[in-house]
C-alpha cells in the first residue's frame, strides 16, 4: 500500500527534526563534559603562580640569612665582638678568641707557627724600625735613617692568627695589636694583615712576606 503524500510529508519532518535534536545533544553533550577544564586550568595556573613565587621568596630568604651571617669577617664586625678600648692586657684573651672564632684554623700547626712567628716580628719591624735589617725585600731603604712610625715602648701585638689567602700557596696573618704614635697618641685594636706566599726549598718550606703596597 502506497503512503499518502501528507503521511510523507510528516515522516520527512520528523525525522528532520529527531536529526536536530540528535545533534544538538552530541553538541551539548562534549561541551557539558569539557565545562570542568577551565576550572583544572586555573588551579594549575594558580599553582604554577604559587610554585614560581617560591624561587623568589627562598632567594630573598637565603640573601638574608647570608646578611645576617657573612661567610668571611670583615674588619667592622670583628670590632664590634672586640672588648672596649682601653681595656688593656686584660682583653687579649677575649681579642684572640674574636679571631679564632671569626676565622677557624685551615693551616697544618707548622705552618701557622711559622706564619704567626714571621707576622709578629714584620708588624714590629714595620712599626717600630726594629729588625728591619731581617727583611730586606720588604723594607729595601733599611740602609737609610727613617723614623719609625710608632714608639718600642708600648708597642703590643694584643692577638694574631695565620689563615690560607684563597689558595694553598698563599696565606695571611691577621694581627691586632696596639701602640704609641709619633704624635704620644696611644691606641689599641689597630688591625693590620699581611700576605705571604710559599716558596719551595729543600726541608721545610718556607712563607715569604709580601711587599707591602
Amino acid at each position: 500500500m502506497t503512503a499518502s503524500p501528507a503521511r510523507s510529508s510528516r515522516l520527512l519532518i520528523g525525522s528532520a527534526v529527531l536529526l536536530a535534536v540528535a545533534g544538538i545533544v552530541l553538541l551539548v553533550v562534549p561541551h557539558g563534559q569539557e565545562s570542568p577544564a577551565p576550572e583544572t586550568s586555573s588551579t594549575v595556573t594558580a599553582d604554577q603562580s604559587a610554585a614560581a613565587s617560591l624561587p623568589s621568596e627562598d632567594k630573598s630568604a637565603a640573601a638574608a640569612s647570608v646578611s645576617a651571617s657573612p661567610a668571611v669577617p670583615t674588619p667592622s664586625v670583628l670590632e664590634s665582638a672586640l672588648p672596649p678600648h682601653g681595656e688593656g692586657v686584660r682583653g687579649d684573651m677575649a681579642v684572640q678568641q674574636s679571631l679564632e672564632a671569626a676565622w677557624p684554623s685551615d693551616l697544618p700547626d707548622a705552618d701557622e707557627r711559622q706564619l704567626l712567628t714571621a707576622g709578629r716580628a714584620l708588624l714590629r719591624a714595620d712599626a717600630t724600625g726594629v729588625g728591619r735589617t731581617k727583611w730586606p725585600d720588604v723594607f729595601p731603604d733599611t740602609d737609610q735613617a727613617v723614623a719609625p712610625a710608632f714608639a718600642t715602648v708600648g708597642f703590643r701585638i694584643q692577638a694574631a692568627i695565620a689563615r690560607r689567602d684563597g689558595s694553598p700557596d698563599k696565606a695571611v696573618v691577621h694581627l691586632v695589636w696596639a701602640g704609641t704614635d709619633r704624635g704620644g697618641t696611644y691606641t689599641d685594636l689597630r688591625i693590620t694583615d699581611l700576605f705571604f706566599t710559599l716558596t719551595p726549598k729543600k726541608g721545610e718550606p718556607t712563607w715569604t712576606p709580601q711587599p707591602r703596597i
